[in-house]
């Protein structure tokens, strides 16, 4: 939607033009997959995709949520606390005005209309992405002296605490402090961070929506991080670490004999690998070798779907098809697993022809179409 068609929407809802208009993108994971929780490094980075928001302040004292996406609404009076209420979208961003208001941040009545054009449920990080773009257009309607690292902290422990989902820090951190043409190295831990360079030339990041919804996404998280635990425990009788992270492929090797279990082997070898392939990652982009690291991507694919088993067919059609692809130099699932999205590098000149082709492959081997999405690295949340 234009900046001209959200303005209209608030003005049809609201009888008057907003004062504030906000967007903040949606983000990917572009490799260091089901390692944050093992003492691992991420590289996320934001992407075009995202959600907007038009803003204005009421005399009314009432907070008034609309979505151009979604039918239901929400108009609630100001008061010292909220508490979830059902599964619709509003209780998002009104466990950030919660968190806020608790901390004792100044908040009048609003009126707020979002508009996103992030696929929902895709693992592109909706959720996250009306969170901080929530924290971030009261902090600056309201003057609000915090920042952009803690609005991602406090939009975490809203979706935490509010929400009641149990996820980590990346998702809100990426889109809170992500910059054009850059990925962050993250320690979801101690949350220390460097930028680098994902200027991608004659190449697109391109994303790929399965379509298939992740039922098994959840479930099997805490699955592996179960095993993970147990892993790490077999390891610790001889190598002094405190995560899996810690341990190098050499090390692993040394002390692989300790497994007799093969699915909590193939876990460790995930987690120990990924991790290598991060660090080698960082090297490629400060060098500027996208074909390097268009090939640890497809590593880390193999990896999560071999020894970390979280792919489907639908990611692996994907990869697959984008392997025996000439103009792409990389690809690889995205997120959790179990559907949602893959990414790839893809030769600009030929996106269309890409586009194309995989969209008719991937339903003759599925069933069903893709989407297919052109992005890039960009900015964090802004004013628009």
């Amino acid at each position: 939607m234009s900046r001209e068609s959200l303005v209209q929407q608030f003005r049809d809802r609201f009888h008057k033009d907003p004062d504030h208009l906000f967007f903040c993108p949606g983000r990917v994971n572009l490799i260091g997959e089901h390692i944050d929780y093992n003492g691992g490094r991420v590289m996320p980075c934001a992407i075009s995709l995202g959600v907007s928001l038009a803003a204005s302040k009421n005399i009314d004292k009432k907070i008034r949520f609309h979505c151009v996406n979604f039918p239901e609404t929400a108009e609630l009076h100001l008061q010292s606390s909220w508490s979830k209420s059902g599964k619709e979208w509003f209780n998002y961003p009104l466990g950030v005005i919660n968190e806020l208001v608790q901390r004792e941040f100044p908040v009048s009545g609003l009126d707020l209309l979002y508009e996103g054009n992030l696929p929902i449920g895709a693992g592109l990080s909706s959720s996250a992405s009306i969170e901080v773009l929530t924290g971030f257009a009261l902090r600056e309607m309201f003057g609000m002296e915090i920042s952009r690292e803690n609005l991602a902290i406090l939009s975490k422990k809203a979706e935490n605490d509010f929400i009641g989902v149990n996820c980590g820090i990346m998702d809100q951190f990426a889109v809170a402090m992500g910059k054009k043409d850059c990925s962050i190295l993250l320690d979801c831990d101690s949350l220390d961070y460097e930028y680098l360079p994902f200027a991608t030339g004659e190449y697109s990041l391109v994303v790929i929506n399965t379509n298939k919804q992740r039922t098994l996404a959840d479930s099997k998280y805490n699955e592996r991080f179960a095993e993970c635990g147990a892993a790490l425990t077999i390891l610790k009788q001889e190598m002094d670490i405190r995560n899996l992270c810690e341990a190098d492929r050499a090390g692993f090797e040394l002390h692989r004999n300790l497994f007799k279990d093969p699915v909590l082997e193939k876990r460790a070898l995930h987690v120990i690998s990924e991790n290598g392939r991060v660090n080698d990652a960082v090297i490629a982009l400060q060098t500027g070798d996208l074909e390097i690291f268009g090939k640890l991507m497809y590593a880390s694919h193999q990896s999560l779907r071999d020894n970390y088993e979280v792919s489907c067919k639908e990611l692996d059609t994907i990869v697959d098809f984008c392997k025996a692809n000439d103009n792409c130099i990389g690809a690889r699932m995205t997120g959790a697993g179990f559907g949602g999205c893959a990414i790839a590098l893809i030769a600009k000149k030929s996106i269309h022809d890409f586009t194309d082709e995989l969209t008719a492959h991937y339903h003759e081997m599925v069933g069903y179409k893709p989407d297919i999405f052109q992005t890039s690295a960009e900015a964090a949340v802004r004013r628009i």
